[in-house]
């Protein structure tokens, strides 16, 4: 017997919008934006403006198209099925690396509280797969299980931003900004700005994650165009004041070889307690960013499933009504995607997934953006003069991302994308089977 889904209301749909983002990079970027400088806080300038302008173009299309599905509904009725697959499997390709980039982040973290788990890469990738496998747990219990434990993380990782915020307000303020480092000429570049957002990017991935499960959300007309522009609201001041402190207040090098950034910079005002607690929140805030996006591993492809674009394996619900078989493959190829990232070092490891799940990621972007235009012409969705504007700006932004994520992301994004194609033939034919028999 199936138990009926109790589905999230405003503040878990924000808990998921924030967990989502709020996760590992957070607490790893400043080691990864070390090198860029004051390109940094560049970069974040960008990454906002583009991030709100496409919080703007989910929120609206939920609120204008509450029954269409979700991203991937959004991107079937306005650039067609194929188009739409390639836009959601990439979504999905994205997931799969993201949970190892964010299990990654924090295995790092949980390094500084117990020593032995950073030892080695063998140590590290054992309790990243512990950590992996406890929250596919959690997720296949059911929805309100996973929802629960998702709010509860997202208020804990909260915790330790007013530290780094307080602490870098009282530099400031004590030292007249001398603590920062000099701003001259040649100081922002087009290279180093572009770089640099390729990753604040990964950081603000995410703010699609209430407009993707719509189905899971009470009331979507009203609370995922909220929850959407809240969440990512919230989620861009913590995180731009709290990585730019770090980057910019400590020695570069020393946050560049960091393997807990933010737990040092709060230990240099508070001493090694007060480091320690920030590590705890953020292994913590890691692992709850990685339940969310587990719960989406499921919900994305069992909603494509269901529209007929990916076998109807994908789509099987057990007793909970959680999709547990695209759930447990979603887990079984994170745990490889880690295995891979930890062949690597330092930080390379944490850049070679970031930059992965980013580009795959963007397609969905992009295609939803360009599904706002072609609604609206269509009148599908009304017109607005100030929708197009956003619109043009999550456009010109996705561009630059995709630019900024590099040859080699791409290059695997785009692999990794045609590997789905197969599964996508495959579905397609056997509904133009079952409708030739009906």
């Amino acid at each position: 017997m199936t138990v009926p889904r109790r589905k999230f209301g405003i503040w878990m749909a924000t808990a998921l919008v924030v967990g989502n983002i709020v996760g590992s990079a957070i607490f790893m970027l400043p080691a990864s934006l070390a090198p860029f400088g004051w390109n940094a806080v560049l970069a974040w300038l960008i990454t906002l403006a583009g991030a709100l302008c496409l919080a703007w173009v989910f929120a609206e299309l939920s609120r204008q198209l509450p029954n269409a599905g979700g991203g991937y509904g959004f991107m079937r009725l306005a650039v067609g099925e194929s188009a739409a697959f390639l836009g959601a499997w990439g979504y999905v390709v994205s997931m799969w690396t993201a949970n190892a980039a964010i299990t990654i982040g924090g295995v790092s973290y949980l390094s500084r509280i117990v020593p032995a788990v950073g030892a080695s890469n063998t140590a590290s990738a054992l309790v990243a797969l512990g950590g992996i496998w406890l929250l596919t747990w959690v997720n296949l219990k059911g929805l309100r299980t996973a929802g629960t434990v998702q709010l509860v993380t997202t208020i804990v990782k909260l915790l330790p931003f007013a530290a780094v915020i307080g602490i870098a307000v009282w530099r400031l303020a004590a030292t007249g900004g001398s603590t920062l480092p000099p701003v001259h000429a040649g100081t922002f570049t087009f290279a180093g700005a572009t770089g640099a957002v390729g990753l604040t990017l990964y950081a603000m991935l995410g703010v699609e994650s209430a407009a993707i499960p719509t189905d899971a959300v009470d009331d979507a007309a009203r609370i995922v165009p909220r929850a959407t522009m809240l969440g990512t609201l919230l989620s861009a001041v913590v995180s731009i004041i709290a990585t730019c402190a770090v980057v910019l207040m400590l020695p570069a090098a020393e946050v560049a070889s960091s393997k807990a950034p933010m737990s040092d910079f709060v230990a240099t005002a508070f001493g090694g307690a007060a480091g320690w607690f920030v590590a705890v929140c953020a292994v913590v805030s890691c692992f709850g960013c990685l339940n969310g996006w587990l719960f989406l591993c499921g919900e994305l492809p069992a909603a494509m499933s269901d529209a007929g674009t990916l076998p109807r394996w994908f789509g099987v619900r057990n007793a909970a009504g959680t999709p547990a078989q695209s759930i447990l493959l979603g887990s079984v190829l994170t745990t490889l995607f880690t295995l891979l990232a930890y062949t690597r070092s330092g930080a390379a490891v944490y850049n070679f997934v970031v930059l992965i799940a980013t580009a795959t990621n963007l397609v969905l972007y992009l295609l939803c953006a360009v599904a706002v235009l072609v609604l609206m012409r269509r009148g599908t969705i009304g017109p607005s003069w100030s929708l197009r504007l956003v619109t043009a700006g999550a456009l010109v932004f996705v561009v630059w991302a995709f630019y900024g994520s590099g040859w080699e992301a791409l290059g695997w994004g785009a692999a990794l994308i045609a590997a789905g194609w197969p599964a996508y033939v495959i579905a397609r034919r056997a509904a133009a089977r079952a409708a030739a028999v009906g």
